[in-house]
């Protein structure tokens, strides 16, 4: 049977970035072979082969480097990781002792030394297993420095083409470009996963955990659907005709979020770095939810200096003169491991020292951090908030709140990404001025689930029933405190979801910038009361599919938005 005349077949997996698009399949190539493990030729200069894996990681390092510093965002962050493991010691001196002592090849060194370091962190759980993948793709990229090959990375068909592949390294996932990738479809990966997050930036519609998704050849042509889940092989003439003709997605957020009958949503941008926050002013955000800081510490062995962090955090506010940006503290730990505020032997670091935390052993480090804020905050015109990530007791929400005014930050909140703060919202609101809800670890946690794990990703999602409730819990404790609750998770980005939020009672929604034009939308077509609704729907079922199948259905708008 010719592709020409196949019948259609469909694929499923889980939509993290919304919008339906068709396209002509290219494949991400499979990473190299493992290079020959047969010793060098009698005679080599082993002291130079030795050297090579110096320089070819220095190259990797450099090059990665230089793409954090073109990037943005969550991009900048990503790459900022991977050239901080390129650069790190332990990979290349096991890779030298293997040159020297055992005469193998440098490329099959790395290879090895790589595996040897993968396997430390497969076996240590959580989220370093995760960072086994990343050691994986520098590895990848060492060896083609040393063997003189191309990189690994995604293809270049020479057309716009829909991206298949098993996964996607984060330095991949980070570079790639939304005016030739016209969809994603990954068989790994969940929905808080980093291709999920930057594919949203990136405004590419994406679909990752597809069953079926490597049976997928180059040069067929598929339909995905971001939303839904959907990716259909050998789609209909009718069917390629109607997303080839689908409205263009609108890149610009017009006006204030609001629903039909003029409750105000603050519609915010999450941030990483100053040009993140140009490009979210740009894209009509009002405000900012959600300003990452981890740019200014990632892949050094000392914190930033106060002046330095003044001089980034004075450009990120500049941005939003008169206008509120919500500033989070180090959220150091887990995926983010840093040298001078983190352990690295810890057994489970999703659950160890991270965000607060980290403050009770080295406490200057956020004191500096606030010192900083408070005299960026004190010379701009923006409305900072400022506030804390991993909160979990009372005791920790006043202890913040303190430090805090002691630098006079009024405006000080905590992030809900523990149950338990979920659970106890109005005790730690007593003392915190607002929370923002951290949709993605809530999730994390409440479903015991890793976000990264494909095989989990059907629990990894925020409609699962049980986060809602905790959603609801956060929000009513809020509500007896009068204080703000908002979402700053990546929940926030999914216009299907938004008005069940609203209806839950969260009063901010803070995303990728892209994704600004879509939610507003959506949120304009219902009123408050149709939010909550809504939200007592997708409550009153018993399945993640079945709550959000049942919004879907509730909302017409969604077909003539394409969404």
């Amino acid at each position: 049977m010719t592709t020409a005349v196949a019948a259609a077949l469909t694929l499923r997996g889980f939509g993290v970035s919304p919008g339906r698009r068709v396209g002509v399949v290219a494949r991400m190539p499979d990473a190299p072979p493992a290079p020959s493990p047969e010793p060098v030729a009698p005679g080599s200069d082993l002291g130079a082969a030795a050297a090579a894996v110096d320089h070819a990681a220095a190259q990797v390092r450099d090059a990665l480097a230089r793409a954090a510093e073109a990037a943005t965002g969550e991009a900048a962050d990503i790459l900022a990781v991977t050239a901080a493991m390129a650069a790190d010691p332990s990979l290349a001196d096991e890779a030298r002792r293997r040159v020297l002592e055992t005469r193998v090849s440098p490329a099959r060194a790395v290879w090895d030394a790589a595996e040897l370091v993968a396997e430390q962190l497969r076996g240590l759980g959580g989220m370093f297993a995760d960072r086994a993948r990343d050691v994986q793709d520098v590895r990848d990229r060492i060896v083609a420095e040393l063997l003189g090959l191309r990189a690994p990375g995604v293809p270049d068909p020479g057309h716009p083409f829909v991206l298949v592949a098993r996964d996607l390294a984060p330095a991949d996932t980070a570079r790639l470009d939304p005016s030739t990738v016209r969809a994603i479809v990954t068989a790994g990966g969940g929905p808080t996963a980093h291709t999920a997050i930057l594919a949203r930036s990136l405004g590419i519609p994406c679909v990752v955990a597809v069953g079926g998704a490597l049976d997928i050849v180059d040069g067929e042509t598929v339909l995905v659907d971001g939303s839904t889940g959907e990716v259909v092989r050998h789609p209909s003439a009718e069917a390629i005709e109607r997303a080839s003709h689908a409205r263009p997605r609108p890149t610009r957020l017009e006006h204030p979020g609001a629903t039909a009958d003029g409750h105000h949503v603050a519609l915010l941008a999450n941030v990483g770095d100053p040009a993140g926050a140009v490009a979210a002013a740009d894209a009509g955000a009002e405000g900012v939810g959600l300003f990452r800081t981890e740019f200014g510490f990632l892949g050094r062995t000392a914190p930033p200096g106060i002046a330095e962090q003044v001089a980034a955090y004075t450009r990120v506010f500049a941005a939003f003169p008169g206008r509120r940006v919500v500033i989070r503290t180090l959220d150091a730990g887990a995926d983010k491991p840093l040298p001078f505020v983190t352990a690295d032997d810890e057994p489970n670091p999703a659950l160890g020292v991270r965000g607060l935390r980290t403050s009770w052993s080295h406490p200057q480090v956020l004191d500096d951090q606030l010192a900083a804020i408070a005299q960026a905050a004190a010379s701009s015109e923006a409305e900072v908030w400022v506030m804390a990530p991993m909160v979990a007791t009372a005791d920790e929400a006043d202890a913040f709140v303190d430090r805090c005014s002691a630098h006079g930050l009024a405006q000080a909140g905590i992030m809900v990404e523990v149950p338990a703060a979920a659970l106890r919202a109005g005790d730690l609101l007593e003392s915190a001025r607002f929370a923002s809800l951290g949709t993605n670890d809530l999730t994390q946690y409440a479903m015991a689930a890793d976000r990264e794990l494909a095989g989990l990703a059907q629990l990894s999602t925020p409609w699962q029933p049980a986060v809602l409730s905790l959603v609801r819990l956060a929000c009513a404790g809020g509500s007896a405190r009068d204080r703000p609750v908002g979402v700053c998770g990546e929940a926030a980005a999914d216009p299907v979801l938004a008005p069940v939020l609203v209806g839950l009672g969260v009063s901010s929604l803070s995303m990728t910038a892209r994704a600004l034009p879509d939610v507003g939308a959506v949120l304009a077509s219902v009123t408050l009361d149709e939010c909550r609704a809504l939200a007592a729907l997708a409550l009153a079922q018993r399945t993640a599919d079945g709550a959000r199948s049942a919004v879907r259905a509730g909302l017409p708008v969604l077909d003539e938005l394409g969404l």
